[in-house]
């Protein structure tokens, strides 16, 4: 493969592994983006658009998007606030996976008890920009100066044995630190996967697709949210009914054969389905029925 092969298409950079790695898979296929990968290569092309898939580690692709070398990426948000590229990309989509939360974390049976007293002292961390900016705010208002201040050590993996090391008195990490004997004291930063776009695009035509693209995995992440919940009702328990199942913009009703009744459907979070149904079924709905979605627009 070499560069005239990828002339004419979208750039997509995708993370070639870690913890974002199969969801994206998933996504891509939900999309109906479909392509087929050597494993010996990170470039392949995609069968049915003019795309061509990067796969990258996650923590290059905000700088790679940013800077016009591929042009829309899948990675954290997180990743995009560390590399420093928030002014450079438009996070689309948040994508629903791949959350978690960036804590500051001290040992458990430790003698901090909160993020001020850590203030000041030894923190290692896997990111050193998002910490130092944390902490750079906590020592200002405390108004430590120079030796004073927080020291922040770059680590680039093993961060929960830092401290049990003698190597640091406290950690910054998104993963979770239990096993480890640590508990947090301050989060930092929730995050997830996002879906972003070059904000200096390196062509024009492309934006077309990009929409595309964008619309189809925004359909995705829909899907995954929300179910369709069917259900025959009474007319003169409609009013209860609608108030539970309000759907996104307003139900769907269509009259049934049998007179005074109607059918109703809805969408309603997936999360809040058995309770939904619950309550429906109390103010006397019948045939109450719960589809999943593969894919939508809305």
């Amino acid at each position: 493969m070499n560069l005239e092969t990828l002339d004419g298409r979208l750039l997509f950079a995708v993370p070639k592994k870690g913890r974002l790695h199969e969801k994206c898979l998933q996504l891509l296929s939900g999309a109906d983006i479909q392509f087929r990968k050597s494993h010996r290569l990170d470039v392949c092309l995609v069968m049915n658009l003019p795309i061509a898939l990067i796969f990258l580690p996650a923590a290059d692709i905000p700088s790679f998007v940013g800077n016009g070398n591929v042009d829309i990426g899948i990675t954290g948000h997180d990743v995009v606030l560390e590399a420093g590229m928030q002014n450079k990309v438009t996070e689309i989509q948040k994508l629903g996976f791949g959350k978690c939360a960036l804590q500051v974390q001290v040992p458990e049976h430790g003698p901090i008890q909160s993020v001020e007293q850590l203030a000041g002292r030894r923190v290692v961390t896997s990111f050193e920009v998002l910490s130092a900016e944390y902490f750079g705010k906590l020592d200002g208002q405390l108004q430590l100066t120079g030796d004073q201040r927080t020291k922040i050590q770059y680590v680039g993996g093993s961060v929960e044995v830092a401290c049990a090391l003698g190597l640091a008195d406290g950690i910054e990490s998104g993963e979770t630190m239990r096993a480890a004997g640590l508990r947090a004291v301050s989060t930092v930063l929730e995050t997830e996967g996002v879906l972003i776009k070059s904000n200096t695009p390196s062509r024009a035509d492309l934006t077309p697709l990009i929409d595309l693209v964008a619309n189809r995995i925004a359909g995705v992440v829909a899907a995954e949210k929300y179910v369709v919940c069917s259900y025959n009702i009474s007319r003169d328990d409609l009013p209860l009914a609608v108030q539970i199942t309000p759907g996104r913009r307003a139900p769907t009703i269509s009259p049934l054969d049998q007179e005074g009744w109607v059918d109703v459907s809805a969408m309603v979070l997936k999360k809040d389905c058995a309770r939904v149904m619950d309550e429906l079924v109390k103010i006397g709905a019948q045939d109450v029925l719960i589809f999943n979605l593969d894919n939508c627009r809305v």
